[in-house]
């Protein structure tokens, strides 16, 4: 069984560190034990460049490092990890009256395939300023798309509940999966939850049952990736990666953030620092109570929307997840917002969290 860490950025994405580059992803990998890291980013040209130079092919499917490129560390474990080529694509359209904006996370086996999907998709729209690019294709048609390059594609919606970009977004996205993909729904198998949603919360919602329910830490640094990931038990190599994202088996489970540590988890409005609980939304009508904007609705807003189930709710063969925290965040303080918040939320912010199963440098 090893660590999978699928949905990364490269130093090429905007707003990500100058130092996100394979090497020292490779460095980071090693100091967390992580075996298998998604590259991020295929579509940009010089990213693409990049790899090639610094990665050459291991398993099938699958690149390590090259020794002269590595870094060393001043403890080194014994951990060669492995990059799998993978990006997120921005689709923002219309759909039904609306406008949509939900991201997805595309893995493939090889470089080769990388240059020629973004070879077809540069044919669309401007895949060169930004690591990831946003193109006015829907998701559906990316789909097609990807799957007509490259059969052997993995296609999964990312970060699902994220309000603003993402398939079930409050804002712009689907109340199924079905009305985002269509008749290619079928090609669907795997959904990544967010940072600010773990297994206990999607399991109330029926309609995710038979979904590998996958995890990500989405990091924009080399220091954040690993703060969730995937328990892969199989063999090393994309074949096998991919039968188990689409089939469940040889999928162990997750590591997770505690949800309540996620941007978008609670309702909220940023620039008067305030977040609410979907009660507290509801009681104020969706408007701010100091300024009156509207309301930012989270993720656990949203998932209430569409669960079905009790919040104990547990199937059978549920997979294992364990809960981490952040050990930066350890022997963190309190925030000084706290006291602008409501109190009931004020409190329950501030409150001891549960005991951790965990501690790491996730």
């Amino acid at each position: 069984m090893y660590l999978a860490d699928l949905h990364i950025h490269s130093k090429y994405s905007r707003a990500t560190g100058k130092n996100a580059d394979i090497p020292n992803l490779d460095l980071w990998a090693r100091r967390k034990g992580i075996t298998l890291v998604g590259t991020g980013d295929f579509t940009h040209p010089a990213w693409r460049e990049e790899l090639a130079q610094t990665l050459e092919p291991a398993e099938e499917g699958l690149y390590r490092i090259k020794k002269e490129a590595r870094l060393a560390d001043v403890c080194e474990l014994p951990v060669s990890p492995r990059f799998v080529v993978s990006g997120e694509i921005s689709c923002i359209y219309k759909q039904d009256g609306k406008v949509r904006k939900v991201h997805n996370l595309i893995l493939l086996p090889s470089l080769d395939a990388a240059e020629r999907l973004s070879f077809r998709l540069e044919t669309i729209g401007n895949i060169r300023s930004d690591g990831r690019p946003i193109l006015g294709l829907s998701s559906k048609d990316l789909l097609s798309i990807t799957l007509d390059m490259c059969p052997d594609a993995v296609f999964i919606p990312a970060h699902i509940w994220t309000p603003h970009f993402s398939l079930f977004g409050a804002f712009s996205g689907f109340d199924t999966i079905e009305e985002c993909f269509g008749d290619l729904s079928s090609q669907i198998h795997a959904l990544e939850t967010g940072l600010s949603s773990d297994p206990l919360m999607n399991r109330r919602v029926p309609m995710l049952d038979g979904y590998t329910m996958i995890s990500n830490s989405d990091a924009h640094t080399p220091a954040k990736f690993g703060r969730e990931s995937n328990l892969i038990d199989a063999e090393l190599s994309y074949p096998a990666l991919k039968s188990a994202l689409e089939t469940g088996e040889g999928f162990g489970g997750t590591l997770e953030f505690y949800p309540e540590e996620g941007k978008y988890h609670l309702d909220g409005h940023r620039n008067c620092h305030l977040s609410l609980t979907p009660q507290e939304t509801e009681k104020y009508g969706g408007r701010c109570p100091l300024c009156g904007k509207k309301i930012t609705v989270g993720v656990l807003h949203r998932l209430e929307q569409l669960a079905e189930r009790p919040e104990d709710f547990v199937p059978e063969n549920a997979k294992h997840f364990e809960h981490l925290m952040p050990l930066p965040e350890v022997s963190g303080t309190p925030s000084p917002f706290l006291a602008e918040l409501p109190e009931g939320v004020a409190k329950e912010m501030a409150a001891p969290k549960p005991t951790y199963q965990q501690l790491s440098l996730f």
